[in-house]
């Protein structure tokens, strides 16, 4: 059967265009329908336009510094938020119009629609009366946040896609949600002057990071005056003048001028008609796949984080990378989801790659623990108490770090080049065998040379 298409890509985000270009450098006829705009959650709706919202209000703090070092004229900083949101619209528009260009330069045919399937192989584009067939189909839609559907008022609320719209930054906010989104928008408010209060129904936040971790970020988030309520859920919002009133358990009230959910997001599978195609569903409701991301019908695909497995940018583009070789370089290739490296972007922000603590005791059965804590130089300087933490997580047995865990300045900057480490295997020796660049923070990873040991297994002694 001849088809209009031998690869159709339904989604544009990074990993739907990297995998749509890749296939078509190596000749394949390759169509991409996106509904939104060119660019996916990353650079329309995450991590772009979101590390230039956190940019922005670490200017705050820098004044504060900069004061410590002689500088004059930091005491009356005004931040004006028409004037970042209309530059941050510029750039995710030139962003957006470069996916676009690159997809038309590798000789992709891009629909400006949703695509829906008839049938395995067919696909409707809405609102172009227009239907395509191809040989195969690449499912990379993404995924959208989630709104708890049992908290009524919720839906007066608004998500992260939400912030990066707001017409004004509200006097004050609640962020409701405790990982890495939830915290990063908190901190992002705060710092550009909003009166934030971060509500989570768990005892901790960020749940899944080592515990070190945890306890380290939420004691710097209280130093710096951001207001973190724990073990609280929503039972209902209303709508006051000026703003909404949240009502919690235990019969807790707060009232904003804006609320904002992060609790988490799912796949977005909706209106794509997968079970015209006979394509399964998973129990997260994520698209089925095996490790090479083939679905249950076998010309179908699908990668990035409709199909919930770890859901960062880099990771669907390793496996549209993956994708492309298995199916037009006959080179089949499974991408190993293992030790990849992990930031989020609070102030202070963390990095973390590899095993927790708890989970290399899991794994192995020794375990050593290399920290140390210490105030970094530039704030040092100025007197300031914020603490850095570092932490290496070593197989006991075979001396091997399979754990590195950052919270502080530069922190994403530095995991990048530790989880090379990680990722190769290196052990702790070999991580001291490397000459430290003085002065800098990260020079502390490979000067730990005395094994952690907490207070509370000294004392059982």
């Amino acid at each position: 059967m001849a088809y209009d298409y031998d690869l159709f890509v339904i989604g544009a985000g990074s990993g739907g265009v990297r995998a749509a270009r890749l296939a078509a450098m190596s000749g394949a006829r390759v169509g991409v329908a996106e509904e939104y705009r060119v660019g996916g959650t990353c650079v329309i709706r995450g991590c772009v336009p979101k590390k230039l919202m956190v940019y922005a209000s670490g200017f705050a703090r820098d004044f504060e510094i900069a004061k410590g070092y002689g500088w004059s004229g930091c005491d009356t900083p005004k931040f004006d938020w028409p004037t970042f949101l209309t530059a941050k619209d510029m750039e995710i528009s030139r962003l957006s119009g470069i996916y676009s260009a690159n997809l038309k330069k590798a000789g992709c045919d891009l629909f400006e629609a949703r695509a829906e399937f008839i049938d395995p192989h067919t696909l409707k584009l809405a609102g172009l009366d227009k239907t395509i067939t191809a040989e195969r189909i690449l499912i990379a839609t993404g995924g959208r946040p989630k709104v708890p559907d049992d908290v009524p008022g919720a839906d007066l609320s608004i998500t992260s896609e939400g912030a990066f719209k707001l017409e004004k930054l509200p006097k004050s906010i609640l962020v409701v949600g405790g990982g890495y989104i939830a915290i990063e928008f908190a901190c992002i408010f705060h710092g550009m002057g909003v009166d934030v209060t971060l509500a989570y129904r768990g005892s901790n936040l960020l749940r899944g990071f080592d515990d070190d971790v945890r306890a380290h970020v939420s004691g710097e988030l209280h130093k710096r005056g951001l207001k973190v309520v724990l073990a609280c859920q929503h039972e209902r919002i209303e709508k006051i003048d000026g703003g909404f009133r949240s009502h919690l358990t235990d019969q807790l009230t707060i009232e904003t001028e804006q609320v904002m959910f992060a609790v988490g997001r799912e796949p977005h599978v909706k209106g794509l008609g997968l079970e015209a195609a006979g394509v399964a569903l998973n129990d997260k409701g994520a698209v089925a796949v095996d490790a090479f991301s083939q679905t249950n019908v076998p010309h179908i695909f699908a990668i990035g984080d409709v199909t919930d497995r770890v859901n960062l940018t880099p990771v669907a583009i390793r496996e549209a990378v993956a994708f492309a070789e298995t199916v037009y370089n006959d080179r089949p290739t499974k991408f190993d989801h293992a030790d990849i490296p992990t930031a989020v972007f609070s102030q202070p922000p963390v990095g973390v790659v590899g095993m927790s603590e708890a989970e290399a005791r899991h794994a192995f059965r020794h375990v050593d623990i290399y920290r140390t804590k210490f105030r970094a130089m530039r704030t040092a300087f100025v007197g300031d108490d914020e603490q850095t933490l570092m932490k290496l997580v070593v197989d006991g047995d075979t001396g091997r770090v399979v754990g590195c865990h950052i919270v502080g300045p530069d922190s994403p900057e530095m995991i990048q080049l530790a989880a090379i480490a990680v990722k190769a295997g290196l052990t702790k020796a070999q991580w001291d065998d490397t000459c430290a660049l003085h002065p800098s923070a990260a020079e502390e990873l490979v000067t730990l040379r005395e094994k952690y040991v907490p207070s509370e297994l000294i004392a059982a002694e």
